[in-house]
């Protein structure tokens, strides 16, 4: 249970921070919107946790030479719905939408990788001291 909990908040917390960071480097064509910055790092989470595995296993199936881009093109559908859900982000022009989609990816496959090593780093850290 500890351990889901963990995974849940690493997922939460890298999805929050590659949208911040797509939004420090596109704006203003990328908008948070502060009213439904919540909503929308949960939904692009959620989503992103749904679409990456449903979209690998349709590529592997229909169109194997397209699983190299199951990050990028699962990150964009999870954009587009976070955009559609919530109203806490805006996304406007074509060149935008690619960008964020490879800002986004990039930054929440680093910090999910990251992340957890720093988790745990505290979590030990905080039980030596103890």
């Amino acid at each position: 249970m500890v351990r889901l909990l963990l995974r849940t908040a690493v997922f939460l917390g890298s999805s929050a921070l590659g949208l911040l960071v797509a939004w420090l480097v596109l704006r203003p064509r990328f908008a948070l919107h502060p009213q439904g910055l919540i909503v929308a790092v949960v939904v692009f989470a959620l989503a992103q946790s749904v679409l990456a595995p449903f979209i690998a296993t349709m590529a592997k199936r229909y169109a194997p030479a397209f699983l190299g881009g199951i990050g990028l093109l699962s990150t964009f559908v999870a954009l587009l719905l976070a955009t559609l859900i919530g109203g806490g982000l805006t996304i406007s022009g074509v060149s935008t939408w690619l960008l964020a989609s490879l800002v986004v990816w990039l930054v929440t496959a680093l910090a999910t990788f990251l992340l957890p090593a720093f988790v745990l780093k505290q979590k030990l850290g905080g039980r030596s001291d103890a």
